[in-house]
């Protein structure tokens, strides 16, 4: 059996992922004890993948190296189990690679079987999945918000933020969000309903940060200049729960806060925190987000694209704001 995927060449500068990945036909070995071979239905595009691209080696987690297949989450069938606990047919989502076929070790690619009911699959990508488990970990434990607290979500209108200024809301907060135009911004005032939302591109950041007032929670997926403008807007004793850093992924520089006497002067607590962290606490952090999905308190927009070949398309939208809601690319299958 033949595996078409898109591996590694080098390293990409930016945006150029085309210039770093090739979508190459390779055949398969067969099953080892413990692995299992799915097919491949769904794709999933997160921006923290980038990191693997580059040559760093403290990130939360090791480079891929140059020659390796690309990684990330997929959802799909297994069509073949040597692995106790999997049979053909199941629906399954795991970190598999970018091609049409995954073949896992099922324990160290955190396979976890899903339940077919849900009407749409996309879910187990978006409130369902990771993107879900974060938003809800980072606002309610990381960022301890409390009713009636102010807090603020950037990149807010990506699949994580969108989730987690909801969350924020749900909680009984008062949400905010940063996002890049004013499209993104109606979308969440308006469709979401969130108390308010601030456009980075308009040029006064500063400004609309000073006419919102302070914030007691910060949920920061993007660190650099947002960081340090959002840092002199905290309130006293006030949480900033960092779960990514997307100025730093294809710049190569490293968030390096110019107001980091801030965290002292106003008593702030940093921590940032990463989803394989509280993996176990998955299936409770999912049946709660069920709720909210089933009851219609949660929502998600979807950017798909169709066909393998069009992978790196669809990967560049979290890294130049092409996108609202949760990025995922569908395979014919």
């Amino acid at each position: 059996m033949e595996n078409r995927l898109w591996r590694i060449i080098r390293r990409p500068h930016g945006t150029a992922f085309e210039e770093a990945l090739e979508l190459v036909t390779e055949p398969l070995p067969g099953l080892a004890t413990g692995e299992i071979l799915i097919r491949n239905a769904m794709l999933s595009m997160d921006a923290g993948t980038r990191l693997w691209l580059t040559a760093r080696k403290d990130g939360y987690q090791p480079p891929l190296p140059v020659g390796a297949p690309m990684t990330g989450l997929v959802l799909g069938e297994v069509i073949e189990s040597r692995a106790e606990g999997f049979a053909a047919g199941d629906l399954v989502r795991a970190f598999g690679v970018w091609g049409e076929l995954s073949q896992v070790d099922a324990a160290m690619s955190g396979a976890v079987k899903l339940d077919p009911a849900v009407e749409n699959r996309r879910a187990w990508f978006g409130p369902l999945g990771m993107n879900g488990w974060t938003a809800l970990w980072g606002i309610e434990r990381t960022g301890a918000a409390k009713p009636g607290e102010r807090v603020l979500v950037s990149a807010a209108a990506g699949a994580t933020g969108i989730l987690a200024v909801q969350i924020a809301k749900l909680l009984g907060c008062e949400a905010w969000g940063i996002a890049g135009g004013a499209e993104k911004c109606r979308f969440l005032t308006e469709e979401l309903g969130i108390a308010g939302a601030v456009d980075y591109k308009s040029g006064d950041l500063a400004g609309q940060l000073d006419a919102a007032g302070g914030f007691d929670v910060y949920f920061d997926n993007v660190g650099g200049e947002i960081l340090d403008a959002v840092l002199t807007r905290m309130n006293h004793y006030g949480r900033i729960a960092v779960c990514g850093l997307l100025a730093d992924y294809g710049s190569g520089k490293r968030t390096a806060p110019r107001e980091f006497d801030q965290v002292l002067m106003r008593r702030l607590r940093v921590e940032g925190f990463f989803s394989p962290d509280f993996m176990q606490e998955g299936e409770a952090l999912t049946a709660r987000l069920r709720e909210w999905v089933e009851a219609g308190a949660l929502v998600m927009p979807y950017d798909v694209t169709r066909g393998l070949d069009n992978t790196l398309a669809a990967y560049a939208k979290l890294f130049t704001g092409g996108n609202i809601g949760k990025v995922i690319v569908e395979l014919d299958t």
